[in-house]
This record gives C-alpha cells, sequence and structure tokens, in this order.
C-alpha cells in the first residue's frame, strides 16, 4: 500500500459518502416544491401539512450535503495537486459556476423559503422553493459536466510547454454527449430516491396509524410516492440504455469490463452471470442472453462489441506498455447490483400502489418491511452505479489523457494520506448518526399540525406588508 492508494481510497470513500444525500436533495426539493404548489392552488390543508413534513426532512439532508460535499472541494489540492494542475483549466471553470451561480441561488432562496412562511406572500414563498429546487438540479448539471469531462474530454488542448490541459472551447465541455445523457439519468435516479423516501414514511404511518386524522395524508403521500418511484424507473432504464450506447462509443473498455466480455463478439450476448479466472484475463462460466448486448451496446441486434483482452492490446499499441484494464469483479458486479436495486424499489412501489387500490388500507407487517427499505435500495443503486463510473474508467484518471497514478500528489506521504482518511472516516461516521436520528425523529413524529396557522393573503398590497420583506 503507498499514498496513491490510500489517495483513492479516500476519495472513494468521502464521495459515495457524500452521494448518499445528493440524489435525495436533488429529488426531494422538486417534490417538495409540487406539494406546495398543489396547496397554493387548492387549498386543501392535507398538502400544506406534506409540504412542511417532507420540506423539513429535505432541509436536514440539504445541511448534511452541505457539509460533506466541501470536503471533495479540498481533496482535488490535498492529495490530486498534479491532476488539478493538468486539468484545472477545465475542471474549474463548470465548478466555478456551479458555487457561483447555482449553489447560490439554491443556498439563498432555501433561507428565503424557510424564514418566509409567514413574511413572504404566499406566490413569493411558492417561488422561492422552486428557484431553491431549480439551483439544486442546476448545481448537478455542472458538477456532472465536469465529471463528464473525465470521462470524455472535449474542448480543450495540451499546451507543449507546459503539458496542461487547456480550455478551448467551454461550450463543447457544458454540451458533452456524455454529460447530456448523464444528468437526466442522475435525475431519474435522485427522484427514485426522492419517491422511495416519500412511500416509506408514508406507509408507516398508514399502516401504524390507521385511524389518525391525517391518514388521508399519508394515504396520499404513498401513492404520490410510489408513482414517481414508477415513473423514475422508467426514466432510470431509458437514459441508461442511451447511455450504455454512448459509453460503448466513447468507452468501450467499461462496457466490456461491465459485462466480462473478454473476446469481442458480433453478436454479442448479455451476460447474466458471468465467472472468471482469479486474475481476470479469461471467462470460465456464462449464462447470457444472445444478442441483447449488441443491442444494449449498439442499438443493433448484430452490432460488435469490443472485448477485453483486444481492448487491452490496442489500448498498450497506442498508449504504451501497461494494463488498460480496470478490475473485472469491481465493475461486472456493481453494473449488476445498480440495476438489481433500481428494479426491487419499482417492485415495491407496485406492490403499495396494489396494496391501496379500491380505497384499501394497508396493513401486511411484510409490505411495512420492505416499505421501510426502500429509499436504502434506490441509494444503494445510486452508489454501486457511481461506482461502475469510476471505477470502469481506471487506470485513467482523464480517459486517454492522464493516468490516475500521476495525478496524485507528490508531496504527500502516505502517513499523512492516512491521517486525513481517518479523520475523515470517523467524523462522516458522527455525522452518519446524526443524520439517521434526525431523519427518523421527525418522519416519526409526523405531519404538523397547521390548524392555527394563517399565511399572509396575496390580495394585500406590498406596502402594507413588513418593510424587511417589501423587495
Amino acid at each position: 500500500m503507498d499514498a496513491l492508494d490510500v489517495a483513492r481510497w479516500q476519495f472513494g470513500v468521502t464521495t459515495v459518502y457524500h452521494f448518499l444525500f445528493v440524489p435525495l436533495t436533488i429529488g426531494l426539493s422538486v417534490l417538495v416544491a409540487i406539494l406546495q404548489t398543489m396547496w397554493h392552488r387548492t387549498g386543501n390543508e392535507r398538502y400544506l401539512k406534506l409540504t412542511k413534513f417532507y420540506g423539513k426532512l429535505f432541509l436536514i439532508n440539504f445541511a448534511m450535503g452541505v457539509v460533506t460535499g466541501i470536503v471533495q472541494e479540498f481533496q482535488f489540492g490535498m492529495n490530486w495537486s498534479d491532476y488539478s494542475r493538468f486539468v484545472g483549466d477545465i475542471f474549474g471553470a463548470p465548478l466555478a459556476i456551479e458555487a457561483l451561480v447555482a449553489f447560490f441561488l439554491e443556498s439563498t432562496f432555501i433561507g428565503l423559503w424557510i424564514f418566509g412562511w409567514d413574511r413572504l406572500p404566499k406566490r413569493a414563498h411558492l417561488a422561492s422553493i422552486w428557484a431553491a429546487a431549480i439551483g439544486t438540479n442546476l448545481s448537478a448539471y455542472f458538477i456532472l459536466a465536469a465529471n463528464s469531462f473525465m470521462q470524455n474530454p472535449v474542448g480543450y488542448r495540451i499546451n507543449p510547454d507546459s503539458g496542461r490541459a487547456e480550455l478551448t472551447d467551454f461550450v463543447a465541455v457544458l454540451t458533452n454527449k456524455v454529460a447530456l445523457i448523464t444528468f437526466p439519468h442522475t435525475l431519474a435516479g435522485s427522484f427514485l430516491v426522492a419517491g422511495s423516501l416519500v412511500v416509506a414514511v408514508g406507509l408507516y404511518h398508514v399502516i401504524r396509524s390507521r385511524d389518525s386524522a391525517d391518514t388521508g395524508a399519508y394515504r396520499f403521500a404513498t401513492k404520490f410516492g410510489s408513482w414517481v418511484v414508477l415513473v423514475a424507473s422508467a426514466a432510470v432504464l431509458f437514459t441508461g440504455d442511451i447511455q450504455g450506447k454512448i459509453m460503448t462509443d466513447v468507452q468501450p473498455m467499461k462496457m466490456a469490463a461491465a459485462e466480462g466480455l473478454y473476446t469481442t463478439e458480433s453478436p454479442a450476448s448479455f451476460s447474466v452471470l458471468t465467472i472468471g479466472s482469479l486474475d481476470g484475463s479469461r471467462e470460465v462460466f456464462a449464462l447470457k442472453i444472445p444478442y441483447l448486448l449488441s443491442y444494449l451496446g449498439t442499438g443493433d441486434p448484430n452490432g460488435t462489441v469490443h472485448g477485453i483482452n483486444d481492448l487491452q492490446a490496442q489500448y498498450a499499441t497506442q498508449y504504451g506498455a501497461g494494463s488498460y484494464t480496470p478490475i473485472i469483479p469491481v465493475t461486472y458486479w456493481s453494473f449488476r447490483f445498480m440495476i438489481a436495486f433500481g428494479m426491487a424499489a419499482g417492485a415495491i412501489a407496485l406492490l403499495v400502489l396494489w396494496s391501496q387500490r379500491k380505497g384499501r388500507t394497508p396493513s401486511s407487517k411484510w409490505l411495512l418491511r420492505a416499505g421501510l427499505a426502500m429509499p436504502v435500495l434506490p441509494l444503494l443503486a445510486n452508489s454501486f452505479g457511481w461506482i461502475f463510473t469510476e471505477m470502469g474508467r481506471q487506470p485513467w484518471i482523464v480517459f486517454g489523457e492522464m493516468l490516475t497514478r500521476n495525478g496524485v500528489s507528490r508531496s504527500v506521504s502516505l502517513t499523512e494520506v492516512l491521517t486525513s482518511f481517518t479523520a475523515f472516516t470517523l467524523i462522516y461516521a458522527t455525522l452518519a448518526v446524526i443524520e439517521v436520528k434526525l431523519l427518523l425523529r421527525y418522519a416519526k413524529a409526523g405531519v404538523p399540525d397547521v390548524s392555527e396557522e394563517h399565511p399572509i393573503d396575496d390580495t394585500h398590497d406590498d406596502a402594507e406588508r413588513p418593510l424587511a420583506f417589501a423587495y
């Protein structure tokens, strides 16, 4: 083990941990905005209760996501300074816009939304949560644009004197075909997580508090969340199919590694289960579906999909001697776990809807257990998806331009990286306990009592409002 190994582990652990909060923040911000819009249009108190209820869970998660996200920025300079020096001219541009525009937008309007319930006009207050939701999603796009450059470098040139990648076309970076499909795929995965949380909490209260005055609100929440999960599941499959074809085009080794495909095939079969040799160099046993991989990778059932061994030989000739093969078991199984956990969440959503057909009230303890597991399933799917995305790119940190081993900070010792890795892990473990306790506490508390609340009437003139909010 050396500093490179620990730096990779640290970045992987902190990134996966941070991304546990990201999809819930992205998806829940929009769902809360939709619920508040329904209240604004109908005046139904049920939607106001759900807005405040899930809004509180959203705020807890948002705060934790901000705290954990800050660490990501520090790591580029701490452990990956050579990478930052090489790609900073390009990587820094979308990240700077994300911080100055998108994050500023979401954080500012979240503040107005939190403190403006009884001070802002109803329309202005509603607009604030929508502005925060838009900012959250814009933030995701700029970050994904930066990451997509690592997957498929575009809009740059290599300065022969400095050896650095320099930005030549910022529009090309923002319209990278990898980013254009990764963004909707990530959004679909985020709504899968958010919808699952809405279902889990609503189902818990429906089953445990069947005679409560708020049962109607919880029943609506479970149905609303279930439909969100089903629509998101369909969107994940659709965007994932497109993403697979683009991945085959720009990173054929990643597709081959995802399928454990060692030799080029035309047509290529989809591997349901493949067992390879211990060194990952050949296939020992495989259970396959004919023609499916060719269709997923190329759109043609008879299309050609290049194999691991052939691509390794090609890359060795193109880039020089060395291994250009990722860790096959990691890419192979993370790809399948991503699919399996996502499909499981969709299946549970169908069961929840079926259990409430024709006004029925679900009572099964097994359904409750499955419902409570729902938020974990798409979180695991998202995490395995990112593990596959990043590990499948190895050994490149910027595909075709910079190897991961060349991006690490040369001045940072093994002891120093181990120290920061240990410190971050302990801090994150503490934050995880706090996050789970807060979410469970407020989720169990149920919807708030809003019967005595009197939001400001929109018919009042702005001049009659408190001066601090009459902008």
